[in-house]
């Protein structure tokens, strides 16, 4: 193979095109940047805008009510919480054991590569979908009914593929000198895993989780069809009472509806009052989400600069 000399002002020229191309690829980047936060910005305010008149601490302590004036989203916010609770609960501890499992000790065979093919598949499945098979096995088949523990389920298994993914991910970016080095002193492998993989890996599976944890929160479609109510004026009984044994789970069972379904209740009525009303839900329903993702950007920060590599 041969190769032809090139003079200095032909690499100059060859590097100057390169980096006019490094220009106008950043230039592309930021107007496609600089698009997308413009138009989140314009419907933000626009919704901040016309529920503005609504924000105000009654509208976090009042019941919803056929007037709009007095409606407010109590019990919304509080089956919210509550569901994301059991969504936490079930999804994270599983789908980190998961993930741990596949990326450390699971075999490398085809019976495992068509595990990992249909975990990443799922992660994109419609929301409906995991709405219909809970409807089937949670609500019919396994007869826990229309409640808490029902919706919690439902959500955690829509994020469990997210939150697998999450976690693989984040120990495949582990250097492989901290497995050397920790086989290298004689430790074994659950030791490996416990004292090295987890640490070092924790700030992106935390990011995952709550990333998971913001998509569920807003999840409409599977919690209509499993039967999440559209009016609810009273609340699930208290996790924790003042008689012994103070921790009680009847709040498991109680019937429940969240903030995307009382906004779907009100952007469905004539009045635009209750428009009003569902503009300001959403606009608390947006800071909680953009407050669990700056939650995740400070975890992930707090724990990688505490991390000694």
């Amino acid at each position: 193979m041969s190769y032809v000399a090139q003079t200095p002002e032909q690499i100059r020229g060859l590097i100057a095109k390169a980096k006019r191309r490094d220009v106008l690829f950043v230039a592309l980047g930021v107007i496609a940047l600089g698009i997308g936060f413009a138009t989140f910005l314009a419907l933000f305010l626009d919704m901040l805008l016309d529920g503005w008149g609504r924000l105000r601490p009654e509208f976090f302590t009042q019941f919803p009510s056929r007037r709009a004036a007095q409606a407010g989203i109590l019990s919304a916010w509080v089956g919210t919480f509550l569901v994301m609770i059991v969504t936490a609960a079930v999804a994270v501890p599983l789908g980190v054991s998961a993930g741990i499992y596949l990326e450390e000790y699971a075999p490398k065979n085809w019976v495992t590569d068509v595990i990992e093919i249909n975990i990443t598949n799922l992660a994109g499945v419609p929301s409906i979908v995991y709405g219909l098979l809970a409807l089937g096995l949670f609500v019919y088949a396994f007869g826990l009914g229309q409640s808490v523990q029902t919706a919690g389920l439902t959500l955690a298994l829509l994020i469990l593929p997210v939150v697998i993914v999450a976690t693989r991910e984040a120990i495949r970016a582990i250097p492989a000198m901290i497995r050397e080095g920790a086989y290298a002193v004689g430790a074994t492998r659950w030791q490996t895993v416990k004292d090295h993989i987890i640490p070092y890996s924790m700030p992106g599976i935390l990011t995952g989780v709550i990333i998971g944890m913001s998509r569920a929160i807003g999840e409409t479609a599977p919690i209509i069809t499993i039967g999440a109510l559209t009016f609810i004026a009273f609340l699930p009984p208290a996790p924790v009472g003042a008689e012994f044994p103070f921790l009680s789970f009847e709040w498991l069972k109680a019937p429940f509806t969240v903030m995307p379904i009382q906004m779907f209740n009100w952007t469905s009525r004539p009045d635009p009052a209750f428009h009003a009303n569902a503009a300001a839900a959403g606009t608390i329903l947006v800071f909680m989400t953009l407050a669990m993702n700056g939650l995740a950007i400070w975890l992930r920060y707090r724990l990688r600069k505490n991390i000694k590599w």
